[in-house]
């Protein structure tokens, strides 16, 4: 039988929860600002964006089970993707992209 404890499982899930989930979120938030803020025409900078997904999705997972702890997982991950959802959500009215 394992001798691994339940809240070092809680941990591990908590962490893959952030890594998949909120990596996912903050990968969908990056891309959306990237298409908008590069430089070059509409269909190449949604194509970059595309293409630098895949390394920030692997980034954010990386970090979730890098962090030090759980929470720390969560902030770095969730943070981001919050400016980011912010900053789309405010660009109508700030005027930017």
């Amino acid at each position: 039988m394992s001798s691994l404890t339940l809240s070092y499982r809680l941990d591990v899930a908590s962490r893959a929860i952030a890594g998949i989930g909120g990596g996912y979120l903050l990968t969908v938030q990056a891309v959306q600002l990237l298409a908008l803020a590069l430089p070059m025409d509409r269909a190449s900078a949604t194509l970059t964006a595309t293409m630098l997904s895949f390394a920030i999705y692997a980034c954010a997972i990386l970090w979730a089970f890098a962090a030090r702890t759980t929470a720390l997982a969560w902030i770095g991950v969730g943070g981001p993707a919050a400016v980011m959802a912010l900053l789309l959500w405010l660009r109508p009215l700030l005027g930017i992209f």
